[in-house]
Order: C-alpha cells, then structure tokens, then sequence
C-alpha cells in the first residue's frame, strides 16, 4: 500500500505543480531587509493555483519591484540573481504542460510520466526545491542609537575633557546584495529585519565603537556643540575606518549612508564645569570693558598733560589731548589701525600730520617769545595750522 499512496501521491503532485506561477514581494516595512517570495493563487474570484510552495515551474514569472533584487534559492543555495525591475520568465524550474517550449522538446506523455517517476522513489515528494527571496535595496532609515555611558570629548574651547550623552540615528543600505544574502543573512531565511535585536545588534555595537572614534577626531577643530553640524564629516569618516562600521561593505555588502544626531547631553559633572567656565568668562569680559574705559580717560589726560607741557597752554593741551586721544589706542597710547574714511586728494595736500602742527605751533611759540610775532599774528597762524 506504501507504493501506491506513493504514486498517487506522485501524480496528484505533478499534476498539482503543473501550474506556473506569478510571484512577486511580500509587502517591505521600514526596516525590513529581505522579503519571502510570494505567489499569486487567485484573481476577482478565479484561479486556484495551489501547488507546493517550493516548486517553481517553467514559464513562471518572477516580478522584481524597483530598488529590489531578487533571489532564487536552489537546494544548495543561491541560484540566480535578478536586479531589473519588472518581469522575468523563470527557465529552471520544473518542466510544465503549459510551457510551450517544453511541450515542443518533452511532449506531454514525457513531462507527466517522468515527474511522477522521479517522484515515487521520494515518496511522492519533488526533489526539486526552489524558494524566492527579495532584497530591500532602499536606504534603511532611522535606526536608533544611544551611547551607553559618557562619551569623553576633549574640547580645546574649554581646554578640558567633556562627558557627553549623544543620541541619534543612522541609515544603511545595501550595496551588494549577493555579498549580504552570503555573509549577513542567516542561511536558509528569506525574511529578515533589522527590527530584530539579533539583526542590529552587531550593527549598532560596531557603529558605536567606530561613531565614538570619528566624534573624538573632531575635537581638534570643532566644540562639544557644533558636532550636530558635522554628521556629514563622522559618516564619511566612519566609511573611511578600517575597522568596525568601515569594514561592513567588504564584509556585508552593507554601507552606511548617513548619520543624524539628534541631541547631545553633558553629564552633570561637565554641565557644572561649563557653567562655571561661563561665569568666569563673563567676569573677565566685564573686567575688560571697565579697564578699557579707565585706560582711555587716563590716556586723553597723559596726552593732554604732555602738550601742555610743550607750552600750547591748557585750552590747546586740552583740544590736543582729546583729538589726539581719538587716534591712539587707550593701552598703549600708539597709534591704532583701524579703518577710516579716505579723504579726497585736496584734504590730503591742504591738511598735515598732527605731528606736523605740533611742530609749526612750536616754532610759532619761539618766534613768538623771540618778539618776531606779536601776539595777534601768533593767534591768526595757531588757527590757520589747527585749521580752525
């Protein structure tokens, strides 16, 4: 009895897989990396396709959707890959009555008869087995990552060790699709999702390690505070690493594409030493702004008192003083470079250097004492070379 349920198990199979077959991706989430094949068994109420799920007959169509790359999985693995979309004609499957082709080359006494032969000896079971699978080759967005303790952030701004909390995401995507179904994807699975903490685990763990040493590089040019700006610079510098996260496009056929932080965090401990930086500074700066003002009332008086002490008495010491106080810098009493308006040709010639009128109102003064000048004329050339 054993034979013969055998046989009729054999025929009822053949004839059963005869069917060829649409298949097409399940539905993608977010994070789902590798999607089962599915076949289409009915349409608006017709149709009844109801074969083994793992048989694959010749002339069955294999629908590829954009930016996925399907897999056809044999017994002993990987049989093709296919990365254009749309559809394609599967030709290495099971011989089918309703394939033309076959129907030409096999006749239809051959294709049935010989199925059910080959059948029988495994107890009415095909030994042929062919699975589909889709890889997603979108990015992969949004998956989380938290620093699980302090991250030390050597800022030269505040010339200390800092203990930060960086919190974010990153994307990845695949870049080689048979090197993933290969290396990352457990052996005969054809869902995946790095939803699964399995899944993302080592991901997020060597991307921790590699985040944490493209952050800390950053250091030499770049505070505590500018580093949400720079997610483009630790991306490229994480693809650059020899090591963890650098290695996953040789070793996964994964790359990491970006990463977005979200919010960083100073420990308690950095937070007080930022606060007190921050008095300090503003303490200083209030210092600044007083000895400033101090230096440049003491600076007008000392040029003051040094023309009068020239003999241009005390109203022209004074108008020196303060005219001559404006040019200088306050700290040192040296003339300042700072930018002013160019005068025209003609202001140039007609008007001198102060160090030229002090020198003329000297000159005038001897002459004065000598009694070459009197005191009219004195008066009439000081305001000619003050240009008053």
């Amino acid at each position: 009895m054993g034979i013969l349920d055998a046989a009729f198990d054999s025929i009822g199979g053949v004839l059963a897989d005869q069917w060829k077959d649409i298949v097409t991706a399940a539905p993608f989430d977010e994070h789902t990396i590798v999607s089962p094949g599915i076949r289409k068994n009915a349409q608006n109420g017709r149709g009844g396709n109801f074969g083994a799920e793992d048989i694959l007959s010749n002339g069955s169509i294999i629908f590829v959707p954009e930016n996925t790359a399907a897999f056809v999985f044999s017994q002993a693995g990987i049989e093709q890959v296919i990365t254009t979309p749309g559809g394609f004609e599967y030709r290495d499957g099971e011989a089918s009555v309703f394939d033309e082709r076959d129907r030409r080359e096999k006749g239809l006494g051959k294709i049935l008869l010989g199925q059910a032969a080959d059948r029988i000896g495994f107890s009415g079971m095909s030994q042929d087995e062919k699975r589909v699978a889709f890889v997603n080759l979108r990015e992969i967005r949004g998956l989380k990552f938290g620093t699980r303790g302090p991250l030390a952030y050597n800022d030269l701004f505040y010339g200390t060790d800092l203990e930060i909390y960086s919190y974010g995401s990153f994307t990845v995507a695949v870049c080689d699709a048979e090197r993933f179904v290969r290396n990352f994807v457990p052996a005969n699975v054809t869902s995946y999702t790095l939803d699964d903490p399995r899944a993302r685990g080592q991901l997020l763990s060597e991307f921790l390690n590699s985040y944490i040493a493209a952050v800390n590089s950053l250091s030499v040019d770049y505070r505590v505070s500018q580093l949400p700006s720079q997610t483009n610079e630790i991306a490229a510098s994480i693809a650059a690493e020899d090591e963890n996260a650098g290695t996953w496009p040789e070793r996964f056929g994964l790359k990491l594409v970006a990463v977005a932080i979200e919010n960083i965090e100073f420990s308690e401990q950095s937070r007080e030493l930022v606060r007190q930086f921050s008095e300090k500074k503003m303490g200083v700066r209030a210092y600044e702004d007083v000895s400033q003002r101090a230096a440049n009332v003491a600076a007008q008086q000392m040029i003051a008192q040094g023309v009068r002490d020239n003999g241009l008495g005390d109203g022209g010491g004074m108008l020196f003083g303060m005219n001559l106080a404006q040019s200088l810098s306050p700290m040192d009493a040296s003339a300042a470079s700072r930018p002013t308006a160019t005068p025209a040709p003609s202001e140039r010639a007609a008007t001198p250097s102060l160090d030229d009128q002090i020198e003329a109102l000297k000159k005038l003064k001897d002459l004065l004492d000598a009694g070459i000048l009197s005191q009219e004329e004195f008066d009439a050339k000081k305001r000619e070379v003050l240009g008053l």
